[in-house]
């Protein structure tokens, strides 16, 4: 496991979200990282808001859900 993920997960057992929840949000970070073939922390917040907007006008995903 990379230092950041764990660094994610440390800071969501913090905030006391559930397991489940956990690995969601694990796995859409590791999906961002995959769209841009590197990893998330080399991304600014231009790129995260491109792959944001993707997700809902290309994916057609709820804004809920990427929210």
């Amino acid at each position: 496991m990379t230092p950041l993920r764990q660094q994610m997960i440390d800071a969501m057992v913090l905030r006391g979200l559930a397991g489940r929840t956990q690995e969601s949000y694990v796995a859409v970070v590791a999906q961002l990282a995959s769209y841009y073939h590197g990893s998330p922390d080399r991304l600014d917040a231009a790129q995260v808001k491109t792959w944001l907007l993707h997700r809902i006008t290309e994916r057609h995903l709820a804004y809920a859900t990427v929210n």
